[in-house]
């Protein structure tokens, strides 16, 4: 990219139109609707968190719902019969029926997820609870038939079989839910460049193609505000093309023939003749969406609490399962010890922990939302808590994005401050560039009304000139200036100096301005443990003046490709990474980070490749996210504790460990008390909350 030129020795004026970018924020407001089950990150480097694969958990809990019902109706919870029970002749065959179809529709998320976590190696929650719900099922068919054949009572398990589904689905359910859908980050980049290009013929007549026909070579005609097509090079025409989606330079930069332009960026005032240097795969655009792939194709590092505690779990059922057959194998007979064991397996299976995450995620993601901090992937939470760098995008992340008043110098003691403001303001009277809009803002702001000029000249390349009560004033670059000032300009600022008799009298430092929230953000990350790097796509200066006042690392002129390495670097290196970024530019390290934090006035593509959304725009957001995930994170490690802590003391006792003294953990009084865990679970989960602001 040939962006990397420095762009100060632009004439005053030369700052291009800043307002084209609001119109194309809107316009891609509208492209976020594209949303694709399987896009955004498949974080899930873990089997089981592929939820989509397997089907749309609210359908299948509310088909399963009424079977459920029935079922625990009609068949006693672990041989005791609770009030709202009644049995009748055969309704235990109308229990075994509807109980096979709730095990092939409701189980099969379960089974297919724990197909999954045995293909990974594996085992975790699927797993657990396919284990959990196929014994129960199994068994309790055998013991339907055994009462048949043989007519003495065995006791069943369809209470728990059907009750531990529904609580399954209807967790999965919950934290689907709270968790919402990503849209597609690659559909969203695409909609920037347009569908047609106006292609000059030899005659010099204009025809219209689509955009996929253009061949290298082309000449191409781009209108004032629209979007370039295809990246190429300027033959004639001159402009400021807005590539601050792209690369995040946040000024409009010219473009003169010979000067590249970017597919996807947008096209200032002037119309340009342009000719296609790339298309398609080579394209910019088409490389950022390459880079996207690969960051969500990379398997995530994100280690998942819940699902490390469900695969200790499994494996400790397993295990003392086996032993407690063998075992009572040996001391009693083959019917006692089928009856340890399979209570064993039931009572493995934790109820409590399929809701204790869901319901912490389901609180905490109501909670961001009600602070603009939408949360898309849970897993972002329990790595923030362990973020080692935050890599962050100045344009439109720490800074404002766009042009600020920052300075007014005087020179001499002719003028006071607010008249020096007055002709300023009025000299730029006419004007609607940006630069002049801040001007004159500036001015309303501190109250002081325009000089009135008589007329107002544009000076070619250097700025403008007019009079105004007699004299003759002028406002030019520092460049066109050409004299050294006497005055600390402010790092990365824009300076144009107002002229009289060729003697400076005032200057004017324009630049991006920092967010107010900025550095209480630097604070807290260094407080947290956390290294921040800038990393932009703008000059040198830019980067360098912000960064000295926050204090931070940075790096200038990246590009996408830039950003990616260096978070590919950062993870290279055992760091986990949370990137914060707004732009096109940002989107494949947003993918590619441990944590992607979009900040919301960015592109739908930005917002796409991330794992959580700040609506407001705030740094400062970024300190209650940190919060946030910190509290939900801890939250979920209780709740661990309260579902599995339960289970792992219980499998032994079901398994008969006690029982030469005379404790067996009979299954009713197991099933109580795996009640009570999910009820503790539930009221822990909604007692997680946020600071006040």
């Amino acid at each position: 990219m040939s962006n990397n030129k420095k762009h100060s020795s632009h004439s005053h004026h030369n700052h291009g139109d800043m307002d084209h970018s609001k119109h194309d924020h809107n316009e891609m407001e509208h492209h976020g609707g594209h949303h694709d089950h399987h896009a955004g990150h498949d974080h899930s480097g873990h089997g089981g968190h592929d939820h989509h694969h397997h089907g749309d958990f609210k359908e299948i809990f509310l088909k399963s719902l009424p079977m459920g019902i029935i079922i625990m109706i009609l068949s006693p919870m672990m041989g005791i019969s609770l009030p709202f029970q009644f049995t009748f002749q055969y309704s235990d065959i109308l229990v075994v029926l509807l109980s096979t179809i709730l095990y092939i529709y409701g189980g099969k998320p379960f089974y297919m997820g724990a197909i999954d976590e045995f293909k990974e190696k594996a085992p975790g929650m699927m797993a657990l609870v396919t284990l959990g719900i196929s014994v129960s099922y199994f068994y309790s068919v055998y013991a339907v038939i055994a009462r048949y054949v043989t007519g003495e009572h065995v006791m069943d398990f369809f209470f728990e079989f059907s009750s531990l589904i529904l609580i399954m689905l209807l967790g999965h359910w919950i934290e689907m839910k709270a968790v919402g859908e990503a849209g597609d980050a690659q559909k969203a980049l695409a909609e920037l460049v347009p569908k047609d290009a106006h292609v000059v013929l030899e005659d010099d007549s204009i025809e219209t193609r689509p955009v996929a026909d253009l061949q290298v070579g082309d000449l191409i005609r781009v209108q004032a505000g629209e979007n370039v097509p295809a990246d190429g090079t300027i033959q004639r025409g001159e402009s400021r093309v807005n590539e601050a989606l792209l690369t995040g330079e946040s000024k409009p930069i010219e473009k003169n023939p010979g000067d590249e332009v970017i597919g996807g960026s947008t096209n200032g005032d002037g119309v340009l003749y342009v000719e296609i240097k790339q298309t398609g795969d080579k394209s910019f655009i088409s490389q950022v969406q390459t880079l996207i792939s690969q960051a969500q194709s990379q398997p995530s590092r994100a280690e998942n609490l819940a699902q490390k505690v469900a695969g200790w779990l499994f494996y400790i059922a397993v295990i003392v399962a086996l032993i407690a057959l063998v075992i009572w194998m040996i001391i009693a007979d083959v019917s006692t010890a089928v009856i340890f064991t399979v209570t064993t397996l039931v009572i493995a299976c934790p109820h409590a922990l399929g809701l204790a995450i869901p319901l912490v995620t389901a609180r905490s993601t109501s909670l961001g939302a009600s602070r603009g901090l939408l949360v898309k992937d849970r897993e972002a939470l329990e790595l923030t808590t362990n973020a080692d760098v935050m890599v962050l995008d100045k344009t439109g992340t720490l800074t404002t994005g766009e042009f600020k008043v920052l300075d007014v110098e005087l020179f001499n003691d002719k003028y006071t401050k607010d008249e020096i403001v007055a002709l300023l303001a009025g000299i730029e009277g006419g004007s609607s560039h940006p630069i002049a809009q801040s001007i004159i803002s500036y001015a309303e702001q501190q109250g002081i009304r325009p000089v009135s000029f008589d007329s107002i000249d544009v000076i070619s390349g250097a700025g403008v000139e007019g009079q105004a009560n007699g004299h003759r004033y002028q406002l030019i670059s520092q460049k066109a200036y050409g004299r050294n000032l006497d005055m600390d300009i402010p790092k990365g600022a824009t300076l144009s100096v107002l002229v009289e008799n060729d003697e400076a009298i005032g200057a004017v430092a324009l630049g991006d301005e920092l967010k107010p929230t900025s550095k209480e953000l630097i604070q807290a990350l260094k407080k947290n443990n956390i290294q921040p790097i800038m990393a932009t796509g703008d000059n040198e200066k830019a980067a360098q003046g912000a960064a000295e006042i926050l204090g931070i690392d940075y790096l200038a002129n990246q590009s996408p490709q830039d950003k990616y390495e260096l978070v590919e670097k950062l993870k290279a290196e055992e760091k986990k990474v949370i990137m914060v970024g707004d732009g096109v530019n940002d989107a494949p390290s947003l993918a590619l980070a441990d944590v992607g934090i979009a900040v919301g006035a960015g592109t739908q593509v930005a917002l796409d490749s991330a794992d959580v959304i700040l609506t407001q725009s705030d740094p400062g957001d970024i300190e209650s996210f940190i919060e946030l995930a910190q509290k939900t994170t801890r939250k979920m490690k209780e709740n661990l504790v309260w579902g599995a802590g339960y289970n792992f003391i219980a499998i032994p006792i079901a398994a008969g460990i006690l029982a030469p003294i005379g404790i067996t953990l009979s299954p009713a009084v197991g099933a109580v008390l795996m009640s009570l865990s999910t009820v503790i679970v539930a009221i822990n989960a909604m007692t997680l909350k946020l600071e006040p602001k």
